[in-house]
């Protein structure tokens, strides 16, 4: 499965523990991820992971791509709340895809959680067949 990662700078700390403490799922997928975001968790988990540009720079868009393509499976975005509600914020463009494109999305640690160990246990599967 094609999972995306991506996390606002002030939750890129978090995205990081979640990766560590997941890796064993995440080791068995294609994982893609914002610049500097993808960066980060590379470091903290020797996974390799699929870069897109940094966020800011286009790496959304990038994202976007991918989901309105039906490419990605599963996108954990941890976003800062404040920003979320702005109307040019990526992460609206990233929700109306991935609600579009039937992909599950998580926007916080606890439901980043609930799909990543759904993944676990092939919960997901049923995505392959929408391929």
């Amino acid at each position: 499965m094609n999972i995306a990662l991506v996390a606002h700078d002030s939750k890129k700390i978090l995205m990081e523990n979640f990766c560590i403490a997941y890796r064993h799922v995440l080791s068995k997928h294609n994982v893609f991820a914002t610049g500097t975001t993808g960066w980060l968790i590379e470091e903290a988990t020797g996974l390799v992971l699929n870069k897109y540009l940094p966020g800011h720079v286009g790496g959304e868009k990038q994202l976007c791509v991918q989901i309105s393509h039906n490419d990605i499976d599963l996108v954990v975005f941890l976003c800062n709340p404040d920003v979320r509600i702005l109307p040019e914020s990526d992460f609206n463009e990233v929700a109306r895809l991935c609600d579009t494109h039937n992909i599950p999305l998580a926007s916080n640690l606890a439901t980043a959680e609930v799909l990543i160990l759904a993944l676990e246990q092939g919960d997901l599967n049923w995505r392959e067949y929408v391929k």
